[in-house]
């Protein structure tokens, strides 16, 4: 039986992209609570099925796949530059192809917009005109508006025109770094990603006898299910070593492991397989903001997932990558050194290194001679930084981690950080592995 939260968010789901969506109207075609619909109308927001823009209210947009996660909805839009919608609202919904600067003349921007296009420009009247007759939405910058008859255009054909108090480089920028954003988001995984989702999933019920595990063991051939209530909230975990030595129609709910963790669709396989790997975990239930279970995930599928992580190419920078991509990584026998010069960006406000640079940096270094004697992925647990000498702006600094203890879970290391051969600064880095085989 589906709970009220559910039907309201199945209803949503179920609205035609561009549909405009308010608390009250909710509440009276469903028959809920103005509090009930309010939560599920923000839960639907958390899974990107709707958006909520200032004076415009909230809509129903499109859920964005993974493949077309570097675009953007003009709703998005609106957000990013804190913009205000003058026309065409009825087009939120749509989705972007590019943007184009209105920095030249007329005639020669004209050739580089299209449907699909947004036009960023100034007080222009003549091109925010041209450019919705193209079928491409407007985004004036300055704080400026435009014509009437271009906002009764707009409202016609479904562009959005959007006013935005910053000037147009500002707001370029900002569209640009949302876009850069999603790109890396994409390559990192999130159990939603790879879950088995709960159609497909093998679960028991609290009230029901141990005979009911052996059918479905039988059946299945494994030897682990979640555990839920009459709300398929999740109240446990049931294994072969729990139910050994008890009488068939014990019910589950005296044998189960009780309050077992849990993860979120939004967590990533990276935290998954941390979780499974400390506390010795073979399965996790994947549950929603109330703990109702929505699929599983065992740890055979995350550490597959992380292997096909580590192989594919990378898109977007972080900044770890782009702080590490000035250093040099040598091989001196068995030793690894970190080799690179301090750059303007990676210190403070006195000229020497910033300690968060530092952390990365030594982080990497660590993560670096680990891989090189241990295959697998692994997570940094401890880190602890013993500042000996200030390292100043625009010198070079050696980096030296030296693996003291090596497990097949675990790894510990010594970092020694040098300047002209003197001993700047010293770490000592703890690290859990996780081994893929």
């Amino acid at each position: 039986m589906t709970t009220k939260h559910e039907q309201i968010i199945h209803h949503i789901q179920s609205l035609e992209v561009g549909s405009k969506i308010s608390v009250r109207q909710i509440a009276k075609d469903l028959d809920v609570s103005e509090g009930t619909a309010y939560r599920a109308i923000k839960d639907a927001e958390t899974q990107g099925y709707v958006s909520t823009i200032g004076r415009v209210g909230t809509i129903r947009i499109e859920k964005k796949k993974k493949q077309n996660i570097e675009k953007l909805t003009f709703a998005e839009i609106v957000n990013i530059v804190d913009g205000t919608v003058i026309g065409g609202k009825e087009g939120l919904h749509k989705t972007l192809s590019k943007f184009v600067i209105g920095a030249m003349e007329l005639e020669a921007m004209m050739k580089y917009i299209n449907a699909g296009s947004l036009l960023i420009v100034g007080n222009r009247r003549k091109s925010h005109k041209l450019s919705i007759e193209q079928g491409a939405a407007v985004l004036i910058t300055g704080g400026f508006d435009t014509t009437e008859e271009v906002k009764n255009l707009a409202d016609q054909l479904e562009l959005p025109i959007i006013s935005s108090s910053y000037d147009t480089f500002t707001v370029a920028s900002m569209i640009n770094r949302a876009i850069y954003d999603r790109l890396i988001k994409k390559e990192i995984m999130l159990i939603e990603d790879i879950l088995t989702p709960l159609e497909l999933t093998h679960y028991l019920m609290t009230s029901d006898p141990i005979e009911a595990w052996y059918k479905m063991s039988e059946e299945t051939r494994h030897g682990r299910y979640p555990v839920v209530d009459e709300h398929l909230k999740v109240q446990g975990i049931v294994t072969a070593k729990d139910i050994i030595g008890n009488p068939p129609n014990t019910s589950l709910e005296r044998v189960m492991t009780k309050q077992p963790i849990v993860v979120s669709p939004k967590t990533s396989v990276a935290s998954a397989a941390h979780i499974m790997v400390w506390e010795g975990i073979e399965l996790l239930p994947v549950v929603d903001s109330h703990r109702r279970l929505l699929g599983i995930i065992s740890r055979q599928d995350v550490l597959k997932a992380m292997q096909y992580i580590q192989n594919q190419p990378q898109i977007g920078e972080t900044f770890e990558d782009l702080i590490t991509s000035s250093f040099e990584e040598i091989v001196d026998g068995k030793n690894l050194i970190f080799k690179g010069f301090i750059s303007p960006q990676m210190t403070n406000h006195l000229g020497t290194l910033s300690s968060g640079i530092l952390t990365t940096l030594l982080q990497e270094a660590g993560n670096r001679a680990l891989r090189r004697q241990k295959k697998g992925d692994l997570v940094a647990e401890n880190l602890s930084i013993y500042y000996l000498k200030p390292v100043q702006i625009e010198t070079e600094i050696e980096i030296r981690p030296h693996v003291i203890e090596l497990s097949r879970k675990f790894g510990k290391l010594d970092i020694e950080v040098f300047h002209e051969g003197q001993l700047v600064a010293k770490g000592m880095m703890s690290a859990q592995l996780i081994d893929r085989s």
